[in-house]
């Protein structure tokens, strides 16, 4: 049962419980301080009452957080966004940059979100099958570790963090020539010898010399890299470079005096002249056949012409890459190149791709278009500079993780039930 109030009264009484809502009085009446909260002491000058002060409110976690462990990580870009903030700005750069307006890095991406997965349903996949053979070795997931160079610039351990991880993890490595990290050291922290990526120098001294180490080594592979034979228009890098003012002989020599020597060349004449290989023409695998007995990868072919070529000149395997758009600015995607040199190969040799793979989805999708294996590069680079060797470990479990999801929610229980009819473009 209700009163009835003329409007002067009803708002008299509104205005009331407003001030009285509002008034620090509210928290010493018995039965109106807030729920959880006790009444504090009245204190203040001249019998005047004022609350005791509260410390401040946590502030709520939002969805930009940080992650704070490589096993919060949910996604590789969970990493990219602390690799970010962990390393200096120059040599984050370094790893984000591509070419020119970076088409072909960004065609990497878009070109692999436009395929579509066919999913069929009522399929036994309660084992997977993730296995793939290369060269009579047998590892458990097509899922590699690409190269790059100079991995200490993203954290002090650099190929040492990678290499551990590598073996935590069990997953194929290849290591750079211009890595920071010395071959052997690699290969220990490994627990066995990793495949070699390859840059010909343009003095074929310094290329026998680096050849005959890693074969002494007991690398059993080459991966020789032919998309890069003069240098490249990184811009993104500069401009990151820009914003780095940390002093650069930090972690490079002043201007003017001679470079760093990579590990990889200590001992030999190398000079940075030698670094370009303009004059390199498919001849390079009869000479590396001629000094090495280890397997040969071309790495860097792009169209089915050059697949031709390298299946006639030898070699055991051809990977298929754009280097991460960070060569030539022709904008396409190795994912859109694969099919016609997979076709080209028809099972004669491995094929490896890399380039944009960011999700178990894209591997999924190179594996139905005919890759063997699919090499990672910014991915793991990112935990190595979030987290050391654990981000690297995360970055391969997600990939890992999400791959066997894709798999069974598509309805294919092994890498050989994916098929050309198991993916679609728009």
């Amino acid at each position: 049962m209700g009163h009835d109030f003329p409007d002067n009264q009803t708002s008299n009484r509104r205005d009331f419980l407003r001030w009285l809502a509002a008034s620090p009085l509210l928290a010493t009446i018995p039965g109106c301080a807030p729920r959880g909260a006790s009444p504090g002491p009245l204190t203040g000058a001249a019998g005047q009452g004022v609350p005791a002060a509260e410390p401040p409110p946590t502030p709520r976690p939002t969805l930009d957080d940080l992650v704070t462990s490589a096993g919060d990580a949910l996604d590789v870009f969970d990493m990219e966004k602390v690799a970010e903030t962990a390393m200096p700005p120059a040599h984050f750069g370094y790893i984000q940059t591509g070419v020119d307006g970076e088409s072909t890095q960004r065609n990497n991406r878009e070109a692999l979100e436009r395929i579509h997965i066919r999913a069929r349903r009522l399929v036994d996949v309660s084992r997977l099958d993730t296995r793939v053979t290369l060269f009579g070795r047998e590892w458990p997931t097509p899922i590699m570790i690409a190269p790059c160079g100079s991995q200490r610039a993203f954290h002090p351990e650099g190929e040492l963090a990678t290499a551990r991880a590598a073996q935590a993890r069990n997953h194929l490595q290849t290591l750079s020539t211009v890595t920071s990290t010395a071959v052997e050291e690699v290969n220990e922290a490994r627990g066995e010898p990793v495949w070699y990526q390859l840059y010909a120098t343009s003095n074929w001294e310094v290329t026998q010399a680096v050849v005959e180490r890693v074969r002494t080594a007991g690398c059993p592979v080459i991966v020789l890299t032919v998309d890069l034979p003069t240098g490249s228009n990184r811009l993104t890098g500069r401009r990151w470079s820009r914003i780095d003012d940390r002093t650069c002989t930090q972690c490079h020599r002043p201007r003017g005096r001679a470079p760093d020597i990579k590990p990889m060349y200590q001992g030999t004449v190398y000079s940075p002249r030698d670094y370009r290989t303009p004059g390199m023409t498919w001849d390079m695998i009869g000479r590396l056949r001629d000094i090495t007995d280890q397997r040969i990868l071309v790495k860097g072919i792009m169209t089915h012409e050059d697949a031709e070529l390298a299946l006639v000149n030898g070699v055991d395997g051809i990977w298929v890459s754009n280097h991460g758009g960070r060569a030539e600015g022709s904008g396409q995607a190795t994912i859109d190149a694969l099919p016609e040199i997979t076709a080209t190969v028809a099972g004669q040799v491995p094929v490896i791709v890399d380039g944009g793979f960011r999700r178990g989805t894209d591997i999924f999708k190179a594996i139905a278009r005919g890759a063997d294996a699919v090499a990672v590069g910014r991915p793991y680079l990112w935990g190595l500079g979030a987290f050391g060797q654990a981000g690297v470990e995360r970055v391969l479990e997600i990939l890992r993780n999400e791959l066997a999801v894709t798999m069974r929610l598509a309805g294919t229980p092994s890498l050989a039930s994916i098929v050309e009819t198991s993916i679609g473009t728009e």
